[in-house]
């Protein structure tokens, strides 16, 4: 598990994709983006579809399970991942049967990522993820890329 100390700088807001913070947490996915992303979080302030907590939460569970983190690992990363600037959409669930099912099948995505896209798409911010086929969808409907 890793905690890298942010870095304070300015910029605008973002959708943060679990793949990003997730990157954070496991050693084997660790990734200059996604550390670059969490250095700038505290300035920037991230935006989350209502899937995200559950998302990240299931994946630390199967972490735990195929031991790849522990209990004590997970509830220390869990505390520094709620300490960031990192807000919830209250408006993701109205949208699913709507918006985000015509973006998942526009751009042949699980509805869970399409969550994300249409974060993005509604809130005119840029996207951080590790996921190519969110990365190509989010392209496509014009969505940049967070630039950390």
């Amino acid at each position: 598990m890793r905690t890298k100390k942010p870095i304070k700088t300015s910029t605008a807001r973002f959708v943060l994709d679990g793949s990003v913070a997730l990157a954070w947490f496991f050693q084997d996915e660790a990734d200059p983006y996604a550390d670059s992303v969490v250095a700038r979080l505290p300035a920037a302030g991230a935006i989350v579809p209502q899937i995200w907590p559950l998302e990240v939460a299931n994946a630390v569970a199967m972490g735990e399970r195929r031991k790849r983190s522990t209990e004590a690992q997970a509830a220390h990363w869990l505390g520094f991942l709620a300490s960031l600037p990192i807000t919830v959409d209250d408006e993701t669930n109205d949208r699913a049967w709507s918006d985000v099912l015509s973006l998942a099948r526009a751009h042949h995505l699980s509805v869970y990522d399409a969550t994300y896209l249409e974060v993005a798409l509604r809130r005119g911010l840029p996207i951080a993820t590790l996921d190519d086929k969110l990365k190509a969808a989010a392209s496509a409907a014009g969505i940049p890329q967070f630039a950390p």
